[in-house]
C-alpha cells in the first residue's frame, strides 16, 4: 500500500472519531468530587473548553519508544484524568495531525493540559498546552479562564468500545505518531521549551 493511501486510510479512521463521544467515551457528570493523584502517581488532566471544531474528537496518548498508552478521547466540552507515573513523559494528541508536550511530574500532584483546536486541511487538527502555576503565564491555572474552563467540562472516561477503538487502530496511530515526530524532534528548543509541563505547574 502506497503512503498515499495509507494518509488516506488514516484520515478516514479519525474521522471515525467525529459525531457523539458518547458513543465512545462514558460522562461522569454525577461525580461528586474530583479525581485525585492515586497513591505514588501524578495526574493530568487533558480538558477541552473550546466549542470550535466540536463535531471532531480527538485521542490523547502518554507516549513512549516502545509503545502508546491510549488516555482516551476528548470531545468538545470534557476533560480526563490520567494517572501518570512520576517522571518525564511525552504526551501526544491526534486529530488530522500529531503533537506533542513535555511533562516533567512529581508525584501527588495534579497538572493540566488543554486540548485545543485548531482549523487543519480535512478537519480540526490539535495542540496540547501546557497549563502553567505562573500567574503571568498565557495559560495559568490563577485564571478566570482556567476556573471557566474546568466549570465548563464534564469528566470522561473510557469503555470497552473507545479501548477496541484503539486496539483496533493503534498501528495507524503510530504511522502518524512516528510522522510527526521527526518535526518535533527537530523542532526549535524554544518551542519545545513552551510546550513543556514543569514539575512545578503541578497542584
Amino acid at each position: 500500500m502506497g503512503r498515499t493511501m495509507r494518509w488516506m486510510l488514516a484520515i478516514v479512521m479519525l474521522a471515525g472519531l467525529a459525531g457523539c463521544q458518547s458513543s465512545k467515551m462514558i460522562r461522569s457528570e454525577a461525580m461528586d468530587h474530583a479525581p485525585v493523584p492515586a497513591p505514588g502517581k501524578a495526574m493530568v488532566v487533558f480538558l477541552r473548553a473550546a466549542s470550535r471544531g466540536g463535531a471532531i474528537q480527538a485521542s490523547v496518548y502518554d507516549t513512549g519508544a516502545e509503545s502508546d498508552q491510549f488516555i482516551g478521547i476528548i470531545s468538545s466540552k470534557t476533560k480526563i484524568a490520567w494517572q501518570a507515573a512520576p517522571g518525564d513523559h511525552l504526551f501526544m494528541v491526534i486529530g488530522e495531525n500529531a503533537d506533542f508536550m513535555i511533562a516533567h511530574l512529581d508525584a501527588g500532584k495534579t497538572y493540566y493540559a488543554l486540548v485545543s483546536p485548531r482549523m487543519g486541511v480535512w478537519k480540526a487538527r490539535f495542540s496540547l498546552l501546557p497549563i502553567h502555576s505562573d500567574a503571568s503565564a498565557k495559560y495559568n491555572i490563577q485564571s478566570a479562564d482556567f476556573r471557566e474552563w474546568m466549570q465548563a467540562t464534564a469528566w470522561v472516561s473510557n469503555t470497552a468500545e473507545s479501548e477496541q477503538w484503539f486496539r483496533e487502530n493503534a498501528s495507524s496511530v503510530r504511522e502518524k505518531k512516528n510522522d510527526y515526530l521527526r518535526k518535533w524532534n527537530a523542532a526549535d528548543p524554544i518551542q519545545r521549551e513552551e510546550l513543556t509541563l514543569n514539575a512545578s505547574d503541578g497542584t
